[in-house]
This record gives C-alpha cells, sequence and structure tokens, in this order.
C-alpha cells in the first residue's frame, strides 16, 4: 500500500509538536496566587456608610499586586472569590442610580487586572440587569459552573478558564454556594438552576483532567467552610458550604479557595484519592489578601507540588495613591448622593438593644414596614450589630447603616399559630433557658465543658448568627425565658387590644432573606417547603426595605423613635440582670 506523505505531514507535525511540548515543560517552577473574597464594594479607603476612613480597601491590594508584578508578572496571579457587586453605597450607586456607564466595580477590578473570579450570592442578589451587564464589562472570566440555565442545564456563566504561567497550564474550576434559592426571591435569578456543588465538581473535573490536562487545578468556590452550618450536614443536597466537601470528595484540585463565610482559614484536606489538598479563606472586606505559594517540580509527564498559604492583613500594606487618584471622581460623586438629607431624628437610635430584647431601633423598621404595606403584623431584626443614627439631620448615608444590603420586602400570609411557632422557633435562637437571675440571656457558644468560646478577636461568639434573631411588631406578647424552646411565646392580643386568633389568617411583613427561607424560621421552624413558602407570598414590594425606610423617614420629616413596647421578656428582673451581664461580654 503507497503511503501519501503530504497527508499525513499534519499529523507528524501535530505528534512533534506534543512531544516537544511535553519536552519542553519547566523542569521547576515558582508561582504566587494572590486572592480576595466578599469584597462587598471596599473599593476606596474610605467607608462611606460610617463617613471615616477606612484602614484596608482595594487599593491596599492595588499596592500589592503592583509590587508583586512588578518583580516578575509572569509568576503571578489575582483572584477574587465573589460578592462584589453588594456591600457599599458605592455598588448600590453603580447599580442601580448612574448605570450609563460600565460598573464601576468592573472598572476597579479591571484596573486591578484580576485574572478570573467566581460569582456569589449577593452578585446575584444584586439581580440580573446588574449582572448581565457586569459579565460583559469584566475583562476576566467571572465563573460558576453549577449555576446553570433552567431551559437548557448549560452554565450560565463560565464554568471553567484555562490560563498559562511560566509554562504551566492552570484550570480555574468557579462554583457559586447553592443555597440561593432558599434566600433571594426568583425574581433576581429567573431562568436559572443552582446544582449541589460536589456533583458538579465531580462532572467537570472529569471533563477538566480529560480534555485540558492541567498542571494545577484551583477551585474557586463562593462557599464557606463549615458544612453543617444552619443545620445542615455533609449529606445536605445542594449544602450551603461545601467547599471541604468538594475538596475532599472530588479527587483532582491542588487548592481550593473558599468564601461567603468571611471567615479566614488556612488548612489541608485529604481527597479520596490519598491526595493532599491545600485550603484558604481570605476573610471578607479588604481585611486580608490571601497568598499562595506554589512550586511545582517535574517527575516525569506531572509535577510534584509544593503549596504554601499566607494572609497578609492589609491595614499593614500602603495604599496605591495612583489608584486613588484615577477613582476620586467616583468616590466623590456617590459621596455628594449619600450626603443627601432626608429628615430629622430627635433621638439617637441605636441597634445594640434589639440584639437583646424590643427597641426602638427594630420598631422603627416594623413601623416602615407596616407603614409600607398595610401588613397586620411585621417580623424584623437588627441587620448590624453597631448600627447606630445620631440625633439630628438624618441622610441617605444612614440608611445604608440600617441595611446594607437590598432585601426585597414581602407580604406573607400566616395563621396565628404559625406567627406563634415562627416566634418560638426564633427566640429558640436567641435566648437561653434562664434557671436563675445568675445565667446568661443569650446564647453562646460554649466548648466540651460547657465555657463559653471566644473567637480570634478575643469576643465570646453566639451560638447563632445575630442577623437570624427575629421579633414581631403588631401583636402583644411575652417570651418567658425561664421555659424551654419552643414554649415561651404567648400572643395576649392583637397591637390595638383585638383579638388575635390562632386560626384566622393574618397579612404579614418580612424582608425576603427571611421570606425565602433565609434563617430557617419558615424551613425548620413552621416545615414549610419551598413551594409552601412562595405559595404563602400574597405581594413582593417592587422596592428593596431601605426604599421604604427611606420614604418612612420622607413622610414624617421629623421623627422621635420610640420603643412601641409590643412584647416584653420575662421574668423582667431576670431579663435586666442577664442583659447587663451579656452586654458587657459582647460591647465592653
Amino acid at each position: 500500500m503507497k503511503l501519501n506523505f503530504w497527508k499525513l505531514l499534519p499529523g507528524l507535525i501535530l505528534l512533534v509538536s506534543l512531544a516537544l511540548s511535553c519536552d519542553s515543560k519547566p523542569e521547576k517552577v515558582a508561582l504566587t496566587i494572590y486572592c480576595t473574597s466578599d469584597v462587598h464594594g471596599t473599593i476606596f479607603d474610605y467607608d462611606l456608610k460610617r463617613n471615616r476612613e477606612s484602614r484596608s480597601s482595594l487599593a491596599n491590594v492595588s499596592y500589592y499586586i503592583k509590587a508583586a508584578r512588578a518583580k516578575d508578572s509572569t509568576a503571578v496571579l489575582l483572584l477574587d472569590n465573589g460578592d462584589f457587586l453588594q456591600g457599599q453605597p458605592t455598588n448600590y450607586y453603580y447599580n442601580f442610580v448612574d448605570t450609563s456607564g460600565i460598573n464601576l466595580t468592573a472598572q476597579v477590578m479591571n484596573y486591578l487586572k484580576y485574572d478570573a473570579a467566581s460569582v456569589g450570592n449577593h452578585d446575584i442578589e444584586a439581580g440580573h440587569p446588574v449582572y448581565d451587564k457586569v459579565v460583559k464589562e469584566l475583562n476576566f472570566p467571572w465563573l460558576s459552573a453549577n449555576t446553570v440555565r433552567e431551559s437548557t442545564g448549560e452554565p450560565y456563566f463560565k464554568p471553567y478558564t484555562v490560563l498559562y504561567r511560566k509554562g504551566i497550564k492552570i484550570a480555574i474550576v468557579g462554583m457559586t454556594t447553592p443555597g440561593i434559592y432558599k434566600w433571594l426571591p426568583k425574581k433576581l435569578w429567573e431562568g436559572m438552576e443552582f446544582k449541589d456543588m460536589i456533583e458538579t465538581a465531580q462532572y467537570w473535573v472529569s471533563k477538566i483532567q480529560k480534555e485540558e490536562q492541567p498542571d494545577l487545578l484551583i477551585g474557586l468556590f463562593h462557599a464557606g467552610f463549615d458544612y453543617n452550618y444552619a443545620g445542615e450536614n455533609a449529606h445536605t443536597p445542594r449544602n450551603e458550604n461545601a467547599g471541604v466537601l468538594v475538596a475532599q470528595q472530588v479527587e483532582g484540585f491542588d487548592l481550593v479557595i473558599l468564601g461567603h463565610d468571611h471567615q479566614e482559614k488556612q488548612m489541608e484536606v485529604i481527597d479520596k484519592g490519598g491526595h493532599k489538598v491545600v485550603i484558604l479563606d481570605p476573610k471578607s472586606h479588604s481585611t486580608y489578601l490571601g497568598k499562595i505559594e506554589v512550586e511545582l517540580s517535574r517527575k516525569g509527564k506531572q509535577y510534584a507540588k509544593k503549596i504554601t498559604t499566607e494572609l497578609i492583613p492589609l491595614a499593614e500594606v500602603p495604599k496605591d495613591s495612583t489608584y486613588l487618584a484615577y477613582f476620586a471622581p467616583e468616590r466623590n460623586k456617590v459621596k455628594n448622593y449619600i450626603g443627601g438629607e432626608i429628615g430629622e431624628f430627635r433621638e439617637t437610635l441605636s441597634g445594640r438593644d434589639g440584639i437583646f430584647g424590643p427597641s426602638a431601633f427594630t420598631d422603627f423598621i416594623h413601623n416602615a414596614q407596616l407603614t409600607a404595606t398595610g401588613a397586620d403584623v411585621s417580623f424584623s431584626t437588627v441587620l448590624q450589630m453597631d448600627a447606630l443614627i445620631e440625633k439630628g439631620t438624618v441622610t441617605i448615608r444612614d440608611m445604608f447603616n440600617l441595611y446594607s444590603y437590598e432585601n426585597g420586602l414581602y407580604i406573607m400570609a400566616f395563621t396565628g399559630k404559625e406567627i406563634g411557632q415562627y416566634l418560638e422557633y426564633a427566640y429558640g435562637l436567641q435566648y437561653n433557658t434562664m434557671t436563675s437571675d445568675r445565667d446568661h440571656l443569650l446564647r453562646f457558644k460554649t466548648d466540651s465543658a460547657g465555657k463559653l468560646i471566644k473567637n480570634n478577636r478575643g469576643k465570646y461568639v453566639l451560638a447563632t448568627d445575630f442577623f437570624n434573631y427575629s421579633c414581631a411588631a403588631g401583636i402583644k406578647y411575652t417570651v418567658d425565658v425561664t421555659k424551654p424552646k419552643g414554649k415561651r411565646v404567648e400572643i395576649h392580643s392583637m397591637s390595638d387590644g383585638s383579638l388575635f386568633d390562632e386560626n384566622r389568617t393574618y397579612q404579614v411583613a418580612i424582608n425576603s432573606y427571611r421570606g425565602n427561607g433565609g434563617g430557617g424560621h419558615l424551613s425548620m421552624g413552621l416545615g414549610w417547603s419551598k413551594a409552601e413558602m412562595e405559595a404563602r407570598v400574597i405581594k413582593i414590594m417592587p422596592k428593596d426595605v431601605r426604599y421604604y425606610l427611606m420614604e418612612y423617614i420622607l413622610e414624617k420629616k421629623v421623627l422621635n423613635p420610640q420603643c412601641r413596647n409590643d412584647w416584653k421578656v420575662i421574668p423582667a428582673q431576670w431579663f435586666k440582670k442577664g442583659k447587663e451581664r451579656d452586654y458587657q461580654l459582647i460591647y465592653e
């Protein structure tokens, strides 16, 4: 048989090229990967909400990364792990007010030359018009392999990307916490689904290893460390914080970067194939810059890898004055916007009392929600541990201190009995069962010996995140902390003294996070399925809660915030002493 040399030539060239590319792989390479996560709008060295300078921001990242690239840009990667579209007034302004040009967040991240990022839940909370625009404006891939189109099952965002540094092929898989369906109204993610992270990783890692054969595989997961959080466990489908589970159960990752939980973490796990996986979580709000040093030494066709991690405190890094000057016009524009006056408070309003019991602060939110919706009952909470509105002129800035994120406002149907069950669950999260006035009022985390646990800042840790506390307005009730969980709440009447009926259906004002199942009040407290939650929604208000707070102040013009006194904790003396004791633990 006669062979045609010219027909065989392209194949021969390809084989030779592959052989040469394999042989041309470097024997030893050192790379440095930098990462941020949950930046939440900390673009400037100035906290626009609190109207004061901040010690760390992306200005510090800019200084550090420019210096690193100046030494050897071919050895550096910069990654972000999501939640950069919400958190500061800057985000709100360029997401919803001034939308004519490229979103400022996209401008900043392009300026910093990020190489890839994952999609966070608060990025999705900004809504389709925002993130569908931003994804086109970014000069790098925005990744989420487990966010798919409902109609086709295909990825909505790019699932992974491949980068090259010093002859090393690096694959980066992005994923997003699938807990979004529990927290956000579907209108914000219409046409999308959020798949289980473990199942998604199994599919994409297999595909990447077969088709790409990377030298280094990185997981960029906007999901936290604690897979037992909020009553979930390792077997919970679509676990909110499945990052560590993926590292353990899906063979192939060398490095996994976590986020979402606002925790700093450096650790190692062993995957099911017996390989070491390094895990890093760089916390949030530009507090740290994650630094991962990777040394690769060639062993035949594979590389042996030595990976070390470090968290660089950005407050100790100088600020990039060139960066700050470049974005100064945008900062000043937002600063002028949020300084706009909307009313006057005759008394200072502090959120601290709301951590312990009835407060003028939470009742201000209740009053605004009841006014906006006309509902019978309102559920709300304190969303900042140290929220404060000073006596005097109230500005748009103050509203951002009350409500950091764009939570929507729902009217939902609850029976009287279900209102009681909801409150039982809420106060089970918040309050300890007191046996004397010397006991703690609040529930704190304890060790195996029953001793209270402190975090790395020396503060005692609440057993439940404070933003999952909840209280009601529109009804008169008491909470007896001497009784066990589930038997503490007694509802006496409506606020106006009229009859409260367990069998009647009431209209309840509630924020979208809680109304979609956030905190477990509806799922675990009432046993509602997701379908039941959706069926109970009577109306979705067109604006977010912050907007209705501003409208309430604009309408009243001058307010003297007072506690409604709709509820109280008993025994009163035990509550007083427990509050005094726990206040010192938390705030002093």
